[in-house]
C-alpha cells in the first residue's frame, strides 16, 4: 500500500526558490541529467549521473562524491547499528529535501480525508458494499488519467503539469467540505467526488514519481525513495489518528475537510516554487501511441512485468482498509483511527532501520518475501478478536510493504530510461492507487456474500501462493541483481 507515493495525491513540492540548470554526464560518464542547484545557503549544489562528478552549479558545497561515496566495511556493534539506520545522504540534496518536505506536509491531510471519506459514507448507507463502490469510483480515473496523464508528463513541464492537476484535487476537498456544511447526505455525490479526485490526483503523482531520479544521483534511488515512503508513512499515521479524533465531534466530517484544505494550500504553495523539469531525451509520441509505448516497454520487461503483478496481487486480494469501519463498529467497538493508522506505523519503524535494503543485491527475492510477508500478517490480523493484536499484526505488514515498496519503485525507476519515466509512473501510479481500489470492491463484496473474517484473510492467503509460484516461474526476476543493472 504505496501510499506515500501513489495513495495520497498531493504535495512533493519546494518551499524556496532555486536556480536549476540541467547536468548531463561528467568526464565522459553515463548517465541522465540531473537538476542541480546553487541557491545561497543550499549546501550542495552540484548533482552528478552515474559515471561522472558534476561541480556545484554556484561554487558552493562539496562534490557529488560525498553524497555517493562508498560504504566502508562494517565491523564493530556500533558500525552495523549504523548500517541498519535509515540512509539519509539524500537529504544533501536541497531538491530532494524540499520535496520531501512538501510531501509530508500535504500526506497529514489527505490521509485525514482518506479517512473520512469511508467513514462518513458507511455513516450514511451502514453498508461495507458502498465503501467497497468508493474504491471503484477512484478506480476507473485513475486507470485513464494515470496512464494518460503519464505519457503527457513526458512531454511537458512536469512542475506545471504537477501544479495544475494538484488544484483540481484541492477543489475536490473544498467540494466536501461543502457537502459536509450544507447537510446535503447523499452516498452518490460523495462517490462522484471521489472519481474526480482519482484523476486529479493520478496526473499529478504520475508527474511527481519521474522526479526523484532527476534530482537525486542514481546510487542514491533506493535510499531517497525509503525517505520518501518513510515521510509519507509519517503522514498516514498522524493523519488516520487526528481523523480519529475529529470524526467523533459533531460535525467531524466538517472539521476533518476543513484541516485537509489548510494542509493542501500549503502542498500547493511549495509545489509553485518547484523549478521548471521538463522531459529529458526524445519527446513522447502523443495520445494513445504513446501510452501503449510504455505498455509495451514493460511487457517486454519481465523483472518489471512481475513487480507490478506482485504489487497487484498483494493490494487487490489483500488490502483490508475497506473492512475496518465495520471491523471498529462490530468486532472492536471503536479503534478506526488505529485500524487506518497501524499499517503507516509499521511502515515508519521499518523506514527508520531500512538502512540495509539498498545493499541488498537480490531484490527480486527480497519483493517476493516482502509481498508474502505482507499477505501473511493481513491473514493472521483478520483472525484477531482483540485491537491491540490486529493492530499489531497490521503494523508488522506495513514493515513488510514498506520494503517491497521501495524494491518496486527502484526497480522501476533503474529500468526506465527518463523519456520514459512519467508513462512507467503512470502505470505505477495505476497499480498501487488503482489496485487497493478493487481490493476495496473485493473486500466489500465479500463481507456482504461472507462474513468479516472471511472477507479479510481468505484471499489473503490466496496471495501468498499466487505471488510465490509467480516469482520461481518468472526466472529473471526471481534471479534479478540489482548490482549488475545496465
Amino acid at each position: 500500500m504505496d501510499t506515500a507515493q501513489g495513495g495520497s495525491g498531493r504535495g512533493g513540492g519546494e518551499p524556496g526558490g532555486s536556480r536549476t540548470a540541467e547536468v548531463g554526464p561528467a568526464d565522459g560518464g553515463a548517465g541522465e541529467g540531473c537538476i542541480a542547484e546553487g541557491g545561497p545557503g543550499d549546501g550542495p549544489g552540484g548533482v552528478a549521473t552515474a559515471g561522472g562528478t558534476a561541480g556545484p552549479a554556484s561554487g558552493a558545497g562539496p562534490p557529488t562524491a560525498v553524497l555517493d561515496r562508498p560504504t566502508e566495511p562494517r565491523t564493530g556493534i556500533a558500525d552495523r547499528l549504523r548500517g541498519a539506520a535509515v540512509d539519509t545522504r539524500p537529504l544533501a540534496v536541497p531538491a530532494f529535501r524540499r520535496v520531501l518536505i512538501g510531501q509530508g506536509a500535504s500526506l497529514v491531510g489527505t490521509m485525514i480525508t482518506e479517512v473520512a471519506i469511508p467513514v462518513q459514507i458507511y455513516a450514511m448507507s451502514h453498508s461495507s458494499f458502498y465503501v467497497g463502490v468508493a474504491g471503484l469510483a477512484g478506480f476507473v480515473p485513475i486507470v485513464v488519467f494515470g496512464l494518460y496523464g503519464g505519457a503527457v508528463a513526458d512531454r511537458v513541464d512536469r512542475r506545471l503539469l504537477c501544479l495544475w492537476s494538484s488544484l483540481v484535487t484541492w477543489a475536490v476537498t473544498i467540494a466536501l467540505l461543502a457537502q459536509t456544511l450544507l447537510g446535503v447526505g447523499s452516498v452518490g455525490l460523495v462517490l462522484a467526488l471521489v472519481a474526480v479526485q482519482g484523476a486529479g490526483f493520478a496526473i499529478s503523482s504520475s508527474t511527481r514519481g519521474a522526479i526523484i531520479p532527476r534530482i537525486v544521483p542514481p546510487g542514491l534511488v533506493p535510499a531517497a525513495n525509503t525517505l520518501s515512503f518513510t515521510v509519507g508513512n509519517v503522514g498516514q499515521v498522524l493523519g488516520p489518528l487526528a481523523a480519529g479524533v475529529l470524526v467523533a465531534l459533531p460535525h467531524g466530517f466538517g472539521y476533518a475537510y476543513a484541516a485537509d484544505a489548510v494542509l493542501f494550500t500549503m502542498s500547493l504553495y511549495s509545489t509553485f516554487r518547484l523549478p521548471p523539469i521538463k522531459p529529458a531525451g526524445a519527446m513522447a509520441r502523443s495520445g494513445l501511441l504513446a501510452v501503449l509505448d510504455g505498455l509495451r516497454f514493460i511487457g517486454g520487461n519481465p523483472v518489471l512485468l512481475m513487480s507490478f503483478g506482485a504489487d497487484i496481487a498483494a493490494m487487490v486480494l489483500a488490502m483490508p482498509s475497506a473492512l475496518f469501519p465495520q471491523a471498529a463498529a462490530a468486532r472492536f467497538h471503536g479503534g478506526i483511527g488505529l485500524l487506518y493508522s497501524s499499517v503507516a506505523i509499521g511502515s515508519v519503524l521499518a523506514g527508520l532501520c531500512s538502512g540495509w535494503i539498498g545493499r541488498v543485491r537480490r531484490q527480486g527475492v527480497a519483493l517476493t518475501f516482502a509481498v508474502a510477508g505482507w499477505a501473511a500478517a493481513i491473514a493472521l490480523a483478520g483472525f484477531a478478536r482483540t485491537l491491540w493484536l490486529a493492530v499489531l499484526l497490521l503494523a508488522l505488514a506495513g514493515a513488510a510493504d514498506l520494503v517491497s515498496a521501495v524494491y518496486r519503485q527502484t526497480i522501476l525507476q533503474t529500468h526506465a530510461p527518463d523519456e520514459m519515466r512519467g508513462r512507467m509512473q503512470g502505470v505505477f501510479t495505476v497499480v498501487v492507487s488503482g489496485g487497493p481500489r478493487l481490493g476495496d470492491l473485493r473486500a466489500g463484496a465479500m463481507a456482504a456474500t461472507t462474513t468479516l473474517t472471511v472477507a479479510w484473510s481468505g484471499s489473503a492467503l490466496l496471495c501468498i501462493a499466487l505471488v510465490v509460484v509467480a516469482a520461481l516461474a518468472v526466472r529473471p526476476f526471481w534471479r534479478y541483481d540489482a548490482h549488475r543493472v545496465e
